[in-house]
């Protein structure tokens, strides 16, 4: 009995996972660089969707650090969104997360 029990929790909680997963693609992280001149939207997932760059920072001169701020933007956006993954998924496992990724769930 107490294997069925247990296989019983495993399925909700593989469930709630699967739940908070499709959920983390409407979820919204902003990423800044340049004091808010380049700004990088992503999902929880951390796939970025949008990017605004600020004119002022556009100079034909100085693409080297147009680079940089837009490459800062987003890997703030993308940390973010892995953040809050790892936290809503922490949020179901109980930080088990690691010790569970073997059972495949």
């Amino acid at each position: 009995m107490k294997m069925n029990n247990i296989m019983k929790q495993a399925q909700k909680m593989q469930a709630q996972m699967q739940k908070v997963q499709a959920s983390l693609a409407d979820d919204r992280v902003e990423g800044n660089s340049g004091g808010g001149m380049v700004t990088a939207i992503a999902n929880g997932h951390g796939e970025v969707l949008s990017l605004k760059i600020s004119p002022e920072v556009v100079d034909p001169e100085d693409i080297e650090m147009l680079e940089d701020l837009v490459l800062a933007a987003v890997n703030e956006a993308a940390r973010k969104g892995q953040e809050l993954a790892q936290k809503k998924m922490g949020q179901i496992t109980g930080g088990l997360g690691g010790a569970l990724g073997g059972l495949g769930l």
